[in-house]
């Protein structure tokens, strides 16, 4: 399988069991990133951390702006997908679900590299639960995926 047929289109949103959603990250979405990112960095720094340096002790607005201009190019040229995890009004950003194409160090025959995380309120709740149970179903059900490197 190529990283995704010529005539898919990804999500723009997608509705979550809890009245949250999903949705493509912007770079306009800084305000409610940052604060996520920041009020959760040492988890996220346990998942991610040594792997690809994020979130760094040191990331600044500015930093954190970039990446989400960099994620939001990534999505408009189909490279890679980055979903915020949002409220009903969009004025909290709980968490983010990664997908991209298969890498060098996956396992070989997968289709994707996928992670995804919550905000520390949000570990063990309805909402990340329903994150674990809908997205490698939305993977193989939207996206036609057939095998996926999960990130733990």
């Amino acid at each position: 399988m190529t990283w995704l047929p010529e005539a898919f289109t990804h999500p723009e949103r997608v509705d979550l069991s809890t009245g949250d959603h999903l949705r493509p990250i912007r770079e306009a979405d800084v305000d409610i990133d940052y604060p996520a990112v920041m009020g959760s960095r040492e988890r996220l720094w346990a998942k991610y951390g040594e792997a690809l340096g994020w979130p760094p002790a040191t990331l600044s607005y500015e930093a954190d702006r970039q990446d989400l201009a960099r994620h939001e190019a990534e999505i408009a040229a189909g490279e890679a997908f980055t979903y915020a995890v949002l409220d009903e009004r969009e004025s909290e950003l709980l968490g983010c679900v990664y997908i991209y194409p298969a890498q060098d160090w996956s396992p070989p025959g997968r289709d994707a590299v996928v992670s995804w995380w919550v905000v520390d309120q949000a570990t063990g709740t309805e909402l990340e639960q329903a994150l674990d149970d809908f997205v490698p179903r939305w993977l193989t059900d939207t996206w036609r995926f057939k095998s996926v490197h999960y990130l733990a």
